[in-house]
């Protein structure tokens, strides 16, 4: 799939983007076309961006709180300034630890200061992270057996609740989120493209009854909690060293930026 020029025209996926990755079903390799009559996909990236300097010195602020998303067709947009993302890294947010950890194939644009964010992934390889993913799949525990219409749904998506009698997209999230989160305990890795692809579409696609799904996700939570108690990894981020990446990622972009115009 190739990013459409369109919205190469905003800045941040193009001037300002120092890491843009897909993410979602198309990293996870489980995209399912929108030819499909049961897909429910988007195609989802992630960027990262570093604004000019006045958002930094100045009164300009990015987004919604250092967030934006676009939207254009099937394509559906996240963007984080450095900062934003950087914090949400050291929280051990699911979605954005992510970006770190995709197939090396998945990345649209990896410039320099991108590279060091990468090359300092372990920084946030912690256990603080069994908190984030286990609260996630609560959520989508919670959201899969208590189906309220939604404004994120769209037609289809809605179809197959009524059909299944479950949201069976939030049920492949459930299990597949718990099964990171074990991988990641036990590892320092995030598996972002899924060995076991294959098993998680077919929930997806309702081939698994709701009773089976509550069934593994119990087993998995059970697990989650064993592999925080055994993990060797550190409770979290040295804070000192996020800050010193912090700094090193947008003091390059910008340098590199300024010379590129003399």
């Amino acid at each position: 799939m190739r990013i459409p020029d369109e919205l190469l025209n905003y800045p941040e996926l193009s001037d300002w983007c120092i890491l843009n990755a897909y993410r979602g079903s198309v990293a996870h390799d489980m995209y399912i076309p929108n030819s499909d009559p049961n897909s429910v996909d988007d195609i989802d990236i992630m960027a990262v961006c570093v604004p000019p300097v006045d958002y930094y010195i100045g009164l300009n602020s990015y987004g919604s709180r250092g967030t934006r998303e676009i939207k254009y067709n099937e394509w559906d947009v996240v963007v984080y300034e450095a900062t934003k993302l950087i914090r949400l890294l050291s929280k051990g947010n699911p979605n954005v630890l992510s970006i770190l950890w995709v197939d090396p194939k998945e990345y649209i644009t990896k410039r320099y200061s991108g590279e060091i964010l990468l090359s300092h992934r372990d920084v946030f390889s912690c256990k603080h992270v069994y908190h984030s993913f286990t609260g996630y799949a609560y959520s989508q525990l919670h959201r899969m057996t208590h189906y309220v219409f939604e404004g994120y749904m769209g037609s289809k998506r809605k179809a197959l609740v009524d059909k299944f009698g479950f949201d069976v997209k939030n049920a492949s999230h459930l299990i597949r989120l718990l099964r990171m989160s074990i991988e990641f305990l036990n590892t320092g890795e995030l598996i972002v493209k899924r060995p076991d692809a294959n098993e998680l579409l077919e929930i997806k696609r309702g081939e698994w009854e709701l009773g089976k799904v509550k069934e593994e996700a119990g087993r998995l939570f059970k697990l989650a909690e064993i592999a925080y108690e055994k993990s060797s990894l550190p409770e979290r981020p040295d804070a000192d060293m996020v800050n010193k990446i912090c700094v090193e990622v947008i003091s390059s972009a910008l340098h590199l930026r300024w010379r590129s115009k003399q």
